[in-house]
Order: C-alpha cells, then sequence, then structure tokens
C-alpha cells in the first residue's frame, strides 16, 4: 500500500523543463526535458492506484500505467523498464509523441478536481533512464525457432511487429524505402518532439535483439512477390503517404507545398542527407499559410518558424475545439508565435507574377464558415465573406491516405474504398494466410501508438500461426 495515498493533495502536477519559445524557435532539440529519479518519484506518487485505472483503459496499448509508477515511486527503474516493453515495443517512443491530453492523462481520475498524473513524462523517463543505464531486454531465454518473417515498412507498426517476433525466436527482416528506419518517425515528426538519436537507440535495441534491416530498398512487384515466396509470413506496415487532395485551384503554382514533401525534406537536411527527389524551399522571411488542422499542420507551422519564416499562419476550417490535434501542440504553436484562423475554408490558392516573369502563389481566397447543429463536425460556408490571407509559401495539410501496392491484388487482399487493407480479427490478417497487415495501411492516418498496438499484435499473431500451426511449419 502507498505511504502516501493523497501525496496528488501535497504535490502537484509538474511537466520535465520547458524550454521557453524565443529559444526553442532558435534551434531543433527536443522543448521538453526529462524528469530527474526524485521527480518521476514524486510525479508517479501522484497516482491513485484507483482500482479501475481509466488510464490503462483509454491507452490503445492498454499500458500497465499504475504498475510501472508504482516501480518508479519505489526506486525499482529496471523493473518498471521491463513492464513498460510487455504492451509497449517503443514506450519511450509515445511517453513524446502520444496526444496524452486526450488518451491515458486524459481519463486519470485526477482530472476530475486534481490535475492528471504526468504520466507521459514518466513513461519517456523510465526507458531513457533504463537505457542510459544499461538496461536491454533479456531475450537470453528466447530459442531459435528457425523462422523468418518479412516486415515490409520500418514505422512504428513494423518495428513493433519486428519487436514481437525477435521475442519469440523469429528472425526479423525489416525492409524500407528509407535510409533510416522510423518512417514519419524519422522523416515526418520533426526533432522538437522526437530527436532522432532517440530512434538511432531503438535501432541498437532492436538489432542487438536479432532484427535485420534492410533500408533503401523500395518494394516493387519483383521485391514483394519474392519476398512472399521467401519467407514465412510477410507483415505489411506501409503506413499512409498519399497526401489527400484538396483539389484547389492554382494549388499546382511554385510556393504551394505538400506537407509530408516539406516535412521529409527537411528532416533530411536535418540529417544532413538531403535527396534528389526532395521538394527545393527557402522560408527564410518569408509569409507562411498552412491548411489543415491535424498534428501535421502543426509539426508545418512549428517547422516553418525554425526555418525563419517571417510569419506563419495556420487556416483551420472548424473551431478549435474540433481541430484533431493534440491541444498540447496547439498551445506549442500559439506560443512560439503561430496566428490560427479558425472557421475558414480554402476557396483557391492566388498566383501573381514575379520580377523575373515568372508565376508564384500569393496568397489564398478563404471563406468564414460556421457549425452546423445536428450534424457533429459539419460545417457550411458564410455567404459574402470570402477574403484573401497573402502568403508567400502555402502548405498543403489536409491528411493522408493508404497507398495500397498493387502487388497486393496477386494475393487476395480485400482494400476498402479508399485503399485501406480490409484485416480479419486482432492479429491483422489478411485474404492469404501468409499475408498480415497493421497501422496507417489499416485504419487510415492515425496515431502512432495505434499503429504500435497493430504491429504488436499482427507478431503475435504471426507467431502463433508458425509455432503451433503445423500447416506452415
Amino acid at each position: 500500500m502507498k505511504s502516501r495515498p493523497f501525496q496528488f493533495m501535497d504535490v502537484p502536477r509538474r511537466l520535465p523543463r520547458e524550454l521557453p519559445a524565443t529559444l526553442r524557435v532558435l534551434g531543433w532539440q527536443e522543448i521538453y526535458g526529462g524528469f530527474s529519479a526524485p521527480e518521476a518519484a514524486d510525479q508517479s506518487g501522484r497516482c491513485l492506484d484507483c482500482g479501475n485505472p481509466y488510464c490503462e483503459w483509454k491507452c490503445p496499448v492498454h499500458n500497465y500505467i499504475p504498475n510501472w509508477l508504482a516501480l518508479v515511486r519505489e526506486g525499482r527503474l529496471f523493473e518498471a523498464a521491463e513492464l513498460a516493453h510487455e504492451t509497449n515495443p517503443l514506450p519511450e517512443i509515445c511517453g513524446r509523441v502520444c496526444p496524452q491530453d486526450r488518451l491515458c492523462e486524459g481519463d486519470c481520475t485526477l482530472n476530475t478536481g486534481f490535475d492528471a498524473v504526468t504520466i507521459g513524462a514518466v513513461e519517456k523517463y523510465i526507458v531513457d533512464e533504463a537505457f542510459r543505464q544499461g538496461w536491454r531486454p533479456d531475450l537470453s531465454q528466447v530459442v531459435a525457432t528457425g523462422r523468418r518473417v518479412a516486415v515490409i515498412g520500418a514505422g512504428p507498426a513494423g518495428l513493433a511487429c519486428a519487436d514481437r517476433l525477435a521475442r519469440a525466436g523469429i528472425e526479423a527482416h525489416v525492409f524500407d524505402r528509407y535510409e533510416e528506419i522510423g518512417g514519419l518517425l524519422s522523416f515526418g515528426i520533426p526533432a522538437f518532439k522526437l530527436e532522432k538519436q532517440v530512434i538511432e537507440t531503438r535501432r541498437g535495441v532492436l538489432e542487438a535483439m536479432g532484427v535485420r534491416f534492410h533500408l533503401g530498398v523500395d518494394v516493387d512487384a519483383a521485391k514483394g512477390h519474392e519476398l512472399v515466396r521467401d519467407y514465412d509470413a510477410v507483415f505489411l506496415g506501409t503506413g499512409a503517404y498519399t497526401f489527400v487532395d484538396g483539389r484547389l485551384p492554382g494549388q499546382a503554382l511554385p510556393g504551394v507545398l505538400p506537407a509530408l514533401p516539406f516535412l521529409v525534406a527537411n528532416a533530411r537536411r536535418q540529417l544532413g542527407r538531403p535527396h534528389a527527389d526532395d521538394p527545393a524551399f527557402d522560408l527564410a522571411g518569408k509569409r507562411v499559410l498552412v491548411l489543415g488542422g491535424g498534428d501535421t499542420a502543426m509539426d508545418c507551422v512549428r517547422s516553418s518558424l525554425r526555418l525563419g519564416a517571417a510569419e506563419v499562419t495556420c487556416a483551420y476550417r472548424r473551431d478549435e475545439a474540433a481541430m484533431p490535434g493534440s491541444r498540447r501542440e496547439v498551445k506549442n504553436a500559439r506560443e512560439e508565435g503561430v496566428r490560427f484562423l479558425f472557421n475558414r475554408q480554402p476557396l483557391e490558392i492566388i498566383g501573381g507574377t514575379r520580377v523575373d516573369g515568372a508565376q508564384q502563389a500569393t496568397g489564398v481566397r478563404l471563406i468564414e464558415t460556421r457549425a452546423v447543429g445536428g450534424r457533429g463536425n459539419a460545417a457550411e460556408n458564410v455567404p459574402g465573406s470570402e477574403h484573401v490571407v497573402d502568403a508567400d509559401v502555402v502548405i498543403l495539410a489536409f491528411g493522408f491516405r493508404a497507398s495500397p501496392a498493387a502487388w497486393w491484388n496477386d494475393y487476395d487482399i480485400q482494400l476498402t474504398g479508399e485503399g485501406r487493407i480490409r484485416t480479419t480479427g486482432a492479429g491483422g490478417g489478411t485474404g492469404h494466410a501468409k499475408l498480415f497487415a497493421g497501422g496507417d495501411n489499416v485504419r487510415g492516418a492515425d496515431l502512432v501508438v495505434t499503429a504500435v498496438h497493430d504491429g504488436r499484435e499482427a507478431g503475435l499473431a504471426i507467431a502463433r500461426q508458425l509455432l503451433s500451426d503445423p500447416d506452415t511449419r
């Protein structure tokens, strides 16, 4: 039993050190620091251990949150790290990028009259500090089975799947077209939210577990057929990379950038590995207008500030309460100087002629919107409210859809009308016995933690099939 069951009344909720906005926009380091051991213990001690852990149920991977908070409070760090990995193959990443305000912390019992336990920051502390002290997953009792599984995609779903396969003694070979692991963890999420060294550390951990990475490999039809033929199973963790086309007049103008190519190109710049296919852009001294209201839009506006933009505006077609992204990210963006225009629907991108005679985006024609009663988040345009917001650069952040590969059709994989894979059961089974899927190519663009969940469950399902079904031996 806790020695101080009502510690939350004496110890206020505190987050780790946060860089002031005026400093953090000058660089790309994570804006939040980490807890010390005493700070982590104090914050963990605020947990009520309420007996019906709403935090655990709201977590998509159902982390044993009260249990590892108790271990941190007792100073049993390595046990906490072991327990955190039982449910989440990537806890240090989820501790950084999960929207805890909408998930575990949002359902914390202390939210009723008090402030929620700082679950995400403690989760980050557990793994960062355990790794620093030398803890690694113990696979000493794992027996190699001789089975091999190909994982297509080194994003969160693929990494989570590979982790569970390795723990079952199955050799996981992960293939990805990018030159680093992580998928959008490395090339979509900016370093001020997730420093790339975190991904590098996780890569070392997975490789020590026996996972083998094959990077810079585009799995086309020939390669896909080869993997299905030569491996005992294949997991499709290909994500969602096709941007939602707003079909705005003028979006082909110079100065208009789709969000993902912009973020990927910037990530490669930060890594010192620019690619010939990356779009060229220079935001220094420019007026940037980002269209969209999700976390990707927040990544774009906050990156634009760090790239020297003189003015950054975000326009979203509904009100602030309806924004799909993390409230924390909106707060951070506003603190850093982003201007928000809510209830604005883009109609067209306006172009003009530069001094050299070339065309260039000069602004966006918007119209005000209002909520339509009884129809959820539906909105309608307000007649007579059209106006133009001037911009030198326009970034389109309307979301992403799955990108199905044509070769999947040869294996009875069923797709939805939006191109997402139809799966059967929690393990991500498809219409072919050897093929499994999970993450954004099944759900559509979603959270990192839901992709981790799908990869974890698929890895477990593949292991059960390969190690218990004689027909697959």
